[in-house]
C-alpha cells in the first residue's frame, strides 16, 4: 500500500509542475521527493523563480552533465536492463594496467617499500 502512495505522489507532482516521465527520472536521481517538487511551483508574485521542470534539468545538467538518465530498474529483478546482459565490456588496448610489486632497497638500509 505504501507504493501506491509514493506512486500517488509522483502522479500529482507531474501533473501540477507540468513535468514529462523523463523529468520525473532526473528528479528522481537527484533525490527529490513530489513534495519538494510541488512546494518549489513559484507563484505568481515569484517572477524570478524559473519553472520546476527547468530548475531541474538545470540541476540534472550541473551535477551529472549531459549524461542521460538511467533506466528505472526491472521490477522482477531489480537490476537496471545493462546488468543482466551476458556480454562483457570492451577492454581497450592501450589502457594501463596497474601492478603493484615490492621495491626492494639495498641491503643496506634493510627497509622494503611499497
Amino acid at each position: 500500500m505504501a507504493k501506491g502512495r509514493k506512486d500517488e505522489g509522483w502522479t500529482e507532482a507531474k501533473r501540477l509542475c507540468r513535468l514529462s516521465a523523463d523529468d520525473i527520472a532526473k528528479a528522481k536521481a537527484l533525490g527529490m521527493s513530489p513534495k519538494s517538487l510541488i512546494k518549489n511551483i513559484p507563484s505568481k508574485s515569484q517572477r524570478w523563480k524559473t519553472p520546476v521542470r527547468e530548475w531541474i534539468r538545470d540541476l540534472y545538467e550541473t551535477k551529472f552533465g549531459d549524461r542521460p538518465v538511467r533506466p528505472p530498474s526491472s521490477p522482477t529483478t531489480g537490476r537496471s536492463p545493462e546488468k543482466n546482459s551476458t556480454k562483457a565490456a570492451p577492454v581497450e588496448a592501450d589502457a594501463p594496467t596497474r601492478s603493484f610489486k615490492r621495491e626492494y632497497l639495498p641491503d643496506s638500509e634493510k627497509s622494503c617499500r611499497w
